[in-house]
């Protein structure tokens, strides 16, 4: 496989990113670091992966404070140049509403392999968290604690990524979406996290 260009593929994301969302859109010194590693794992560069100790069998799980840009970033890595794989973005309060809507079939939609079943479909989660839990008929139901449960179980018999982005910490993920659901993500993410003091770019 040929070396990547990082200084190459950075520029070409602050491009795509002007471009997108109309804007001087810039990667700081210290976001760089976070930025190679997403980089490493969807071009499946497995030196650089294994220097930072990434494992490409597992998802993502980018954390870090509200509007330090992880939603931005996964957006942007589905369009660069050539990307391996392919994953679609769902915001979780998005689907609460589904739920609200459609009830525990919207469980099953995120939760099943691809219309041609020949490969899991790989989604990425945007901002778990901000969900709330729901009733439908009067029946309450964590729902994307119920997605990700049902996601495991085909990650580890299909290899079934799972992408998620969160500001939550990990006691507030085991808070609000119990202990099997946490110790599972253990198996199923990488860790990639924005440190805790990145500036809001929203300001």
């Amino acid at each position: 496989m040929p070396q990547i260009n990082y200084t190459h593929a950075i520029q070409w994301l602050e491009k795509r990113g002007s471009e997108m969302f109309n804007t001087d859109f810039k990667i700081s010194e210290s976001e760089k670091e976070i930025v190679i590693k997403l980089l490493c794992y969807f071009l499946k560069d497995t030196s650089t992966a294994n220097y930072y100790a990434l494992n490409l069998n597992k998802g993502i799980l980018l954390n870090g404070p509200i509007g330090c840009g992880k939603t931005t970033l996964m957006n942007l890595l589905r369009f660069y140049e050539q990307p391996l794989n392919r994953f679609f973005i769902k915001s979780c309060r998005d689907i609460s509403f589904e739920f609200i809507q459609n009830g525990y079939e919207v469980i099953h939609k995120y939760s099943k392999l691809s219309f041609n079943a020949s490969e899991p479909r790989v989604y990425c989660f945007d901002d778990l968290g901000t969900e709330n839990n729901l009733k439908y008929f009067g029946n309450e139901c964590n729902v994307m604690a119920e997605i990700l449960l049902s996601r495991y179980d085909l990650f580890s018999s299909k290899k079934m990524i799972t992408h998620l982005t969160t500001n939550l910490s990990a006691s507030e993920i085991e808070s609000f979406y119990g202990n099997r659901v946490r110790s599972r993500m253990r198996e199923q993410f990488n860790l990639i996290a924005f440190d805790s003091k990145a500036q809001d770019k929203r300001k």
